[in-house]
């Protein structure tokens, strides 16, 4: 069964670049995974306080890949980078139109 996400994030104080960095060494592995990013988008600068610095939309072929996802060691060997760099996530799971 199909998953679709839709992740929020949000950078840490003046890490938005360095965010934006991580992301996307770990979205290049979603292929592996059985994963897709459908829809990237930044929040333009002069936008609402508390908005996300990045919208993600995402899609795995099923709960296994999404799983595999998570566990993957490369992905897990990049935590203190996040750490770092991402001050909040908030993951939703949606229906793409």
């Amino acid at each position: 069964m199909r998953i679709q996400l839709c992740v929020l994030l949000w950078a840490r104080p003046g890490q938005a670049d360095a965010m934006a960095a991580y992301e996307d060494t770990v979205l290049a592995l979603l292929a592996e995974h059985d994963g897709r990013l459908l829809q990237r988008a930044r929040t333009l600068p002069g936008g609402p306080e508390d908005a996300p610095d990045e919208t993600q939309l995402i899609e795995f072929a099923g709960m296994a890949g999404y799983h595999g996802f998570l566990a993957d060691p490369r992905r897990a060997a990049l935590s203190a980078q996040r750490d770092v760099t991402v001050a909040r996530t908030d993951l939703y799971p949606v229906t793409v139109l």
